[in-house]
């Protein structure tokens, strides 16, 4: 049997609305230049999501896990055993637009230096999500953006992390595109390696960049194919406890992994950085989540 052109893998946990949007999305805009397969990794949802899709998405492959093995985990389950040129990492809270797909494969095609790419991402106010593009985080915008100066700040030293100088709608090379969407070609990620498993959710996508750039692969982001992020539907409008530890941790790991040995004070410095912005974050979160709950029983 031929191998398919392209392969869609959508991580899902708990967000079956999203899911089914997300799948809908893509029978009503598919892949028209070449066989594409989909399918869906469930984290023991135990929300009907697994049903529901079986019910209403039968030509979906669904592989539905006993635990919440995390992002990582769920995306390596597919891309161990990916047979199509190309496979793309898709997030559930995302939706496909006419003629995305085909540009993006088209794009691929056209440059077999590139090893991933990623697409002009906004939300469903059409805001465009800036994070779409990112350059790597260094101490100095990292703790900016912890500090909160980086989403303020003009300077490509403080702001760099997320608006590199490349336009909503151009095309280029960037250091990191977002793990919403991440369409990667099958011969580098046979280069490259499957996603680390350290990370459970959060930072796996900015590492997997990193490394395709260390294997000598380009990534690019192109602004002429857009998806719908809804951004964080998934998780919610705060936050649970347990991802916004993995967020935090997985920046942490990022540094050790990639700048801790020859930037060891300046990663000291992001790490208590670091630290601070968690627990800033876990209070936040855990205020915004007792007075959505006020309001709930206020009603």
């Amino acid at each position: 049997m031929a191998a398919p052109k392209l392969e869609v893998v959508i991580v899902s946990y708990r967000c079956r609305d999203h899911v089914l949007a997300c799948l809908d999305s893509l029978e009503r805009h598919p892949l028209r230049g070449g066989e594409m397969v989909v399918h869906l990794v469930d984290n023991a949802s135990g929300d009907g999501t697994v049903e529901e899709v079986r019910r209403r998405f039968p030509a979906v492959e669904v592989v539905a896990l006993d635990r919440n093995a995390g992002f990582s985990v769920a995306n390596n389950v597919v891309l161990a055993r990916a047979r199509a040129e190309y496979v793309l990492a898709l997030n559930p809270d995302t939706e496909a637009t006419e003629g995305a797909l085909d540009h993006m494969v088209a794009l691929m095609d056209a440059n077999p230096d590139v090893g991933m790419a990623g697409c002009r991402l906004v939300q469903p106010d059409g805001t465009f999500d800036h994070a779409a593009k990112r350059s790597f985080p260094t101490p100095l915008s990292a703790l900016a953006h912890f500090a909160g100066i980086g989403r303020r700040s003009d300077s490509r030293a403080l702001g760099g992390y997320r608006a590199p100088d490349l336009g909503e709608r151009e095309r280029g090379e960037v250091d990191a595109v977002n793990g919403a969407f991440m369409l990667v070609r099958r011969d580098a990620l046979a280069d490259v390696g499957l996603l680390d498993e350290a990370y459970w959710l959060y930072m796996e996508d900015l590492d997997w960049c990193y490394r395709f750039h260390q294997a000598g692969w380009k990534v690019l982001y192109d602004g002429g194919a857009t998806f719908v992020h809804v951004k964080g539907g998934a998780a919610g409008t705060w936050r649970a406890p347990r991802q916004n530890v993995a967020f935090h941790r997985g920046m942490g790991r990022f540094y050790r992994k990639f700048h801790g040995a020859e930037r060891p004070l300046g990663a000291w410095v992001v790490y208590a950085g670091i630290g601070a912005k968690l627990a800033v974050s876990l209070t936040r979160s855990a205020v915004g989540r007792r007075q959505l709950a006020w309001r709930a029983s206020a009603r």
